[in-house]
C-alpha cells in the first residue's frame, strides 16, 4: 500500500510539472505578438458575397379542414415536433367577461394540472412514459402549444391524445389558480426593484391606452385575483379550438403522414371559430413625457412611438433599419453615439416590435443621474439625422450581409424550423418565405429603407418613459422641441429641477412580473 502511495505521489508530481511546462508553452505561444487566429479573423472579409443559405423546403399541406397546415420533413432523427399556434394571446383577454387581463396566461399555465378524468400526475406519467415534452405559453398574440414525441406511432397516438384531452378538458381547478396567486407576490416583490421592467410596463401602457396590446401578459394582481375556473374553462371553449389555430409540423414523416395527423388533430378539438380582428390604434402626436420616481445611481430610459404590423410590406426593410440604428450592437448608430463617444451608457438599443394590430418602435438603455438630460439629448438627436440623412450606404451593405450570415440560426434545429412555422402560418405568410428570404433581403435599396424610415419612425411625435430620482418634464419637452426644430423658442434649457413622479394610468405596483420582451415574438422570421 505505501509503495502504491509513493508511486501514486511521484506520478502526480510528474504530471504537475509537465502540466507547468505545457501552460508555460502555451503562455508563450499565446503572446499578442503571435496569435494564430489573427489570420483566421482576417480570412472573414473574403467571404463570397455569393453564398446562398439553403433553407427546410416547407409544405403547406392542403388540410381537410381548412386549417393551415405547414411541414417540414426532417429524417435525421425518430423525433416528431408539433406547434399547434392559437389567435388566442393576452390581447383576447379584454374580450372575456369584465376584461380581466391575465386570463390567457393562466390558462397556459395551468392547461396541463387536470382534467375531469386525469390528475397532474397522471398527465405527467403519460408523457414520461412516451418519451413526449408539452408545454404551453401564452404571448401578447398568440396561445402556443407544443409537443414534441418520438416518431414510434404507439408512444406519438398515445402523447397525441393527451394533448387533445387537455385541450378539449382542461379543469383549471381553484387550487392550482390560488397556488398562482400566492407566487404572484415574489413577482411582486422582484418587479419593484426592477426598474427596467417597471419601464416596459408604463411604456405599453402610454402608447396603448386601453387598446389590448396595454396590459402586461401576465396581467395585474387586481385582476388575477377575479380570475375563476369557469372563466378559464369559456376562455378555452371560445379560443382553442381548431379555427382559431395554424398547425405546424416537423420530423421524421412524409407529407401524407403529417397531413393525416393534422386532420387527427383538427377533427379531434371543438372546432369553434376565429377569432374577431384586433381593434386599431392610434399614433400619439407630440412628446409625451411620463416619469417613474426611483432612488438608484442609474436613471432608465425608454422612448418610441406605435409601429406598425407584422404583414406590412415595409417590415424587412425596417428591420435592416432597425439593426443600423439600434440592433447591432457596437456597430449601431446608437451604441456609437452614447457609448462609444461619450461613455454616456455600457448599452443602448433599439426594437421594432411587429404583431397583428400594429407594435411599437423604442429605444432603451440606461446612464447616470447626472448625464440623463445630455443622453436623452444625443439619443433623440441620433434619430432624428438617422431619419433625415441618407442611409449610409455601406453600412446598408455590412447589416445586410450580417443579417444574411445570421439567417440560418433561425433553422438550426427541429425546434426552431418548427418555430418558424408556427409563426409564418400565423401571420399569413407565404411557405416559400424563408427559402426567399436571401432574395428578399439583396432587393431591398437604401432608397426602400429610407422611405420605410421616413414613413414609419417619427423622432417629433415620441412617448418618453423615464426612470430616475428627478425629471424637469418641462425643460425635457423643450429641448426635444428644439431638437426636432432649431428655429423653436425659447432656445435655452434652464437647470433641472424636482417635480413629482406622473402618475401611471393604472397603478404600477397592480402589475404583475412581466414577460421580457422576447415573450412577444416567440419566432422571428
Amino acid at each position: 500500500m505505501r509503495f502504491f502511495i509513493t508511486t501514486l505521489t511521484a506520478v502526480l508530481l510528474s504530471t504537475s510539472i509537465s502540466y507547468a511546462n505545457v501552460i508555460q508553452e502555451q503562455s508563450s505561444e499565446d503572446s499578442v505578438s503571435d496569435m494564430h487566429s489573427i489570420p483566421l479573423l482576417n480570412s472573414l472579409k473574403n467571404i463570397s458575397k455569393n453564398n446562398t443559405y439553403r433553407a427546410p423546403y416547407i409544405h403547406d399541406l392542403k388540410n381537410r379542414y381548412d386549417v393551415r397546415t405547414l411541414f417540414a420533413e426532417s429524417q435525421d432523427l425518430p423525433i416528431i415536433d408539433i406547434q399547434l399556434t392559437f389567435n388566442a394571446g393576452a390581447a383576447r383577454d379584454t374580450e372575456m367577461q369584465g376584461g380581466q387581463s391575465g386570463v390567457a396566461n393562466m390558462a397556459a399555465n395551468l392547461l396541463d394540472e387536470g382534467t375531469k378524468r386525469y390528475n397532474a400526475e397522471e398527465i405527467v406519467t403519460v408523457f414520461e412514459q412516451t418519451g413526449a415534452s408539452f408545454s404551453a405559453k401564452a404571448y401578447r398574440d398568440m396561445f402556443i402549444v407544443k409537443l414534441r414525441v418520438l416518431a414510434d406511432p404507439q408512444k406519438m397516438e398515445t402523447a397525441l391524445a393527451m394533448m387533445i384531452e387537455l385541450l378539449n378538458n382542461a379543469t383549471f381547478k381553484k387550487s392550482s389558480i390560488e397556488l398562482v396567486l400566492s407566487n404572484t407576490q415574489v413577482g411582486q416583490k422582484q418587479l419593484k426593484e426592477n426598474p427596467s421592467r417597471l419601464m416596459g410596463i408604463q411604456f405599453q401602457r402610454a402608447i396603448y391606452g386601453k387598446h389590448p396590446y396595454a396590459e402586461p401578459v401576465t396581467g395585474t394582481n387586481g385582476s388575477i385575483k377575479n380570475i375563476t375556473p369557469e372563466l378559464l374553462q369559456k376562455f378555452r371553449d371560445r379560443y382553442l379550438v381548431s379555427q382559431n389555430m395554424n398547425i405546424a409540423i416537423t420530423g421524421k414523416l412524409t407529407p401524407r403522414q403529417a397531413l393525416k395527423l393534422s386532420e387527427k388533430i383538427t377533427r379531434n378539438l371543438k372546432q369553434g371559430e376565429k377569432a374577431a380582428p384586433l381593434p386599431s390604434t392610434q399614433l400619439q402626436t407630440g412628446f409625451n413625457i411620463q416619469h417613474i420616481r426611483y432612488t438608484s445611481n442609474q436613471a432608465h430610459v425608454m422612448m418610441g412611438h406605435l409601429g406598425t404590423v407584422y404583414s406590412d410590406p415595409d417590415r424587412l426593410a425596417l428591420s435592416i433599419a432597425n439593426q443600423m440604428f439600434g440592433g447591432s450592437g457596437f456597430n449601431s448608430v446608437l451604441m456609437k453615439e452614447l457609448r462609444i463617444k461619450r461613455g454616456y451608457t455600457y448599452g443602448a438599443y433599439s426594437s421594432f416590435g411587429f404583431s397583428q394590430a400594429p407594435g411599437t418602435f423604442s429605444l432603451s438603455y440606461s446612464t447616470r443621474q447626472d448625464q440623463l438630460i445630455n443622453s436623452i439629448q444625443v439619443a433623440h438627436k441620433a434619430l432624428l439625422d438617422f431619419v433625415n440623412h441618407p442611409i449610409d450606404k455601406k453600412q446598408l451593405r455590412e447589416t445586410k450581409a450580417g443579417m444574411l450570415r445570421a439567417f440560418p440560426n433561425t433553422y438550426r434545429s427541429n425546434a426552431s424550423i418548427n418555430a418558424q412555422l408556427g409563426s409564418i402560418g400565423f401571420y399569413q405568410l407565404p411557405a416559400s418565405y424563408l427559402s426567399q428570404y436571401q432574395q428578399l433581403l439583396e432587393k431591398i435599396s437604401a432608397d426602400d429603407v429610407q422611405k420605410a424610415v421616413r414613413k414609419y419612425i417619427h423622432p417629433q411625435d415620441m412617448t418618453l418613459v423615464i426612470v430616475s430620482e428627478e425629471l424637469d418634464k418641462e425643460n425635457l419637452k423643450l429641448m426635444l422641441q428644439r431638437n426636432s426644430d432649431p428655429s423653436y423658442k425659447p432656445d435655452t434649457i434652464s437647470p433641472v429641477k424636482k417635480t413629482e413622479a406622473t402618475d401611471p394610468q393604472v397603478p404600477l405596483q397592480e402589475a404583475v412580473l412581466p414577460d421580457e420582451v422576447q415573450s412577444d415574438a416567440p419566432a422571428s422570421v
